[in-house]
């Protein structure tokens, strides 16, 4: 017994100790960031207010993060995961046509959006500082959700390249996006609930209708 609790204590067993405390506190970081990003959005997010939150010292966010950037990064990681799960739920609801399934993933959009509104925008308000790139795997999150557009896209237009499908999706993600923004954010008119479902669902289908019979 005494044999393995000194191995344990010594070299592997405290690597390993060490590790899963950072994992820990990293976790419990991100954790209060994302609670405070959804009460508060990008404005609110302080190192002391977080390390005050978590109980540890403002010097010890900088052992498991690089700085806040990362930390908000892993925050609307989490953001675009749950946003892909309700448009995969989407997609795969029903479904008698292409042009349900993209007003379906229009609507989950927009009710994301709606329910989580601090979060969602948080995704597009942050900046990184001139010159640093965003991280790879942030990336590969983001186009992912454009695939589950690309899907309906594809069967509307089967002749077309893969690269000119991808670029269609995402032409139809931003016009989305642009519809649920200038609708919540209220920058052109203040408009109900309903009203702005029936502008989405409306665009989409008028746009997936245009490009279907053109033949994009």
């Amino acid at each position: 017994m005494l044999k393995h609790y000194f191995e344990h204590r010594s070299g592997k067993g405290l690597i390993m100790e060490t590790a899963e405390r950072r994992r820990n506190l990293k976790e419990s970081l991100i954790d209060a960031a994302e609670a405070g990003i959804s009460s508060y959005g990008l404005p609110g997010l302080r190192a002391r207010n977080l390390a005050e939150r978590i109980g540890c010292a403002v010097g010890a966010i900088y052992n498991v993060v690089a700085d806040l950037d990362e930390l908000i990064l892993l925050v609307n990681a989490r953001t675009l995961a749950a946003l892909e799960r309700d448009l995969l739920a989407a997609n795969r609801e029903g479904g008698e046509t292409a042009i349900d399934r993209l007003c379906r993933m229009a609507l989950a959009y927009l009710d994301f959006a709606t329910t989580r509104r601090l979060r969602w925008r948080a995704v597009f308000e942050h900046r990184l500082p001139p010159g640093k790139a965003m991280p790879d795997w942030y990336l590969d999150d983001q186009m992912r959700l454009f695939s589950y557009v690309e899907g309906p896209v594809a069967e509307l237009l089967p002749h077309l390249t893969q690269s000119r499908r991808a670029s269609i999706a995402r032409t139809l993600f931003s016009a989305v996006h642009g519809i649920v923004t200038l609708g919540l954010e209220e920058k052109l008119q203040a408009l109900a609930p309903g009203e702005l479902r029936e502008q989405v669902t409306f665009a989409v289908t008028a746009v997936a209708r245009g490009l279907h019979e053109a033949g994009a």
